[in-house]
């Protein structure tokens, strides 16, 4: 068991290392970004990656407060969700109102991985390698259908 302070501790070293891992990469317009804290450009609307000592996942995640406004945003993502399952090769959840972590009504597209261990260096290839390649898929997902989006902002 960790304490507070060695499991933030481990948990952000891991991130750095990924950070590190994947900085190389450009994103699909050629842009370096910063993946971690991965841009956007659309308010309440963000890729987020988390995990924890059983599972990992990374995802789009849409926060706007309004559920109304939230609904209009998801039901973009869905004009795309054929695009989005051949470029990405694999069924992802489709969450229209959801909670997050922090009791907040989200709506999310996102998928999973169990059995893997943030706490456990031995497992941190398996996370990059399922992390890194889904990451770069979202950033050419988003960069194909982002203007779509311009009349929500």
């Amino acid at each position: 068991m960790y304490t507070r302070e060695e499991a933030s501790r481990i948990k952000q070293e891991f991130w750095t290392v990924f950070g590190q891992y994947i900085s190389p990469y450009k994103s699909i317009d050629g842009q370096k970004v910063n993946w971690i804290n991965y841009k956007t450009g659309l308010k309440h609307v963000y890729f987020k990656m988390d995990a924890n000592k059983k599972s990992a996942n990374i995802g789009i995640v849409i926060a706007h407060p309004d559920e109304g406004i939230q609904e209009l945003f998801y039901e973009q993502f869905l004009e795309f969700q054929m695009m989005f399952h051949d470029l990405l090769g694999e069924e992802w959840n489709w969450e229209l109102h959801t909670q997050d972590e922090f009791s907040r009504t989200v709506s999310k597209i996102s998928i999973s991985i169990s059995g893997v261990n943030i706490f456990n260096k031995n497992d941190w290839p398996k996370l990059i390698a399922f992390l890194k390649p889904r990451l770069l898929l979202l950033d050419e997902f988003w960069y194909d259908i982002r203007d779509s989006f311009d009349a929500l902002k």
